[in-house]
This record gives structure tokens, sequence and C-alpha cells, in this order.
């Protein structure tokens, strides 16, 4: 019994050795910045690292800097959807629907005419309902069709001339018009990563000013969007709140001068809150 017990503490003694010896590298590449590759860490010999120096490069969470960074980059937009229609009013659900019908198939014909691709118009909205004298007695003296259709342009050049050729073939009615960008992934991920740019920067600003260094990221929230900020109707301008980047996308994006409406730029924002250690 009793070398039974001297040979179960051997087998425990080397366990706790092989242990140690595992663990003793895996600790001291832990300690390194989250900026250090783990091969920096391996070739440093077991046993021989600076505690004192790991300690002050080690990201602590009790210090903090919390910062927010902002961008917004400007495109002129290359894609307009435009929704207009035909209201068509009648004494019978047949004689209204006919109507309504033969005139939405002129007003197609003249925006094929113009050269826009037939895949490219659909019906956005179809609504028949009945006309009534007053709502208490509910006699129906006719009916009347909302027939409303959608036109994708890949050409915006052509936005005023589709307006003018659909009026004269019978429209009678626009409801929306919206001009964006088919690149809309690439201006966003370019606004992400000048705010993420412009939240660094104020991060170590603020740490100089205060006697100290910008350490490791701790956290990353993110937000994005677009807008319009063009001149249809004249309700969809606004005011750019404070930035930290402000960029404008040029080249070969010049409309005409003759073009009658103005189409403005699409605007994609981003917006970076993050927090940083401090050194």
């Amino acid at each position: 019994m009793k070398h039974l017990h001297q040979f179960t503490g051997f087998v425990a003694g080397i366990i706790v050795a092989l242990a140690l010896v595992v663990w003793q590298p895996l600790a001291g590449a832990a300690a390194l910045p989250l900026s250090t590759p783990l091969s920096d860490a391996s070739s440093q010999p077991a046993g021989n690292h600076d505690v004192s120096a790991l300690t002050g490069i080690a990201c602590d969470s009790g210090r903090t800097v919390h910062v927010s960074g902002t961008a917004a980059v400007h495109v002129i937009p290359d894609r307009a959807l435009i929704q207009l229609g035909v209201v068509s009013n009648g004494r019978t659900p047949d004689g209204v629907q006919a109507k309504n019908a033969a005139t939405i198939k002129q007003v197609v014909d003249a925006i094929i005419w113009l050269g826009i691709d037939e895949k490219n118009i659909s019906t956005d909205r179809y609504v028949v309902r009945p006309v009534y004298d007053d709502y208490d007695s509910l006699h129906i003296t006719g009916y009347r069709v909302d027939n409303v259709v959608a036109i994708t342009l890949t050409d915006v050049d052509k936005t005023s001339n589709v307006l003018i050729a659909a009026f004269k073939a019978g429209a009678n009615q626009v409801l929306d018009v919206q001009f964006y960008t088919s690149e809309l992934r690439r201006y966003r991920d370019e606004a992400r990563d000048l705010a993420m740019k412009a939240a660094v920067e104020k991060a170590e600003a603020l740490a100089n000013a205060a006697g100290t260094e910008a350490g490791c990221v701790l956290s990353i929230n993110e937000n994005t969007w677009s807008y319009y900020s063009g001149s249809w109707w004249g309700g969809r301008n606004r005011d750019m709140w404070t930035q930290n980047v402000v960029q404008n996308v040029t080249g070969d994006q010049s409309m005409p001068d003759e073009m009658p409406i103005s189409v403005g730029k699409i605007a994609i924002q981003a917006e970076v809150n993050a927090s940083f250690s401090l050194q």
C-alpha cells in the first residue's frame, strides 16, 4: 500500500510539471497586445519575458476613451425610379377597366419608344374601387381604377423625357421620382472606412491632449444610411450635420447643362462609435 501511494504521487508530479511547461509560453503570448503576431510571442524563450513591460502594453479596460467618427460620401446617382400612373373614372366596372387599360398601354408604349427596356417597366399598384354618393348611404355612383407603373431608368438623363412622354400619352399622376446609385455597397464600405479612420484620429488626439496614448480597440458600433439630396419637388434637401470627413466622388459623373431636372447627389453616410484603452 505504501508503494502504491508513492507511485501515485510520482505520477501527479509529472502531470503538474507538464502542465507548467505548456502553460508558461501561452501565458506570455496572452499578455501581448492584440496587434502582436503570435509568431513573435512564440519566438521568445520560455521564462525570459519582462513582466513589467508586458503589463504596460496590455489592454486596460479600466481606462478608456469613447469617440465617434462620421463620414459622408456624395455620389451623383446613376439610376432613377419613376412611379406614375393613370386614374380613370366610369359608370361600370368593365367600362372603367377597359378605359384605363387602353390609356396605360399608350403610356407604356410611349415610354418604350424612348428606348426604355420593357423589363424595366412593371405594374406597381392596381386598384379598382367604387365611388359612393356618400358613405352613409353607400350608394355607388361609379367606379375608379388607379393603375400605377414603376419605371427604372439606367440613364438618368431620360428622366424628364419619360415624364413628358407619359403625360402626353395620358398619364395623370406622378407619385414619386427617386434617384439612387447602383454601387451603394461600394460607397457604403468607403464611408464606413473613412468613419473608422476619423474615430481613430479623434481617439489619438484626445489621448495626446490628456498626456497619454490610445491603446487597443475595446468595442466598435457602426451605423450606415443614405439619402437623396437632390431637388425633386424641392423637399429632399437636408443640411449635413457636422462631419469628420466629407468626400465628393467626381470624375466622369457630370450632368449635361441642358437637363431640366437637377439630379443632385446621393449622400451615403456612416457613423462609428468606438472605445479605446488608454496606455
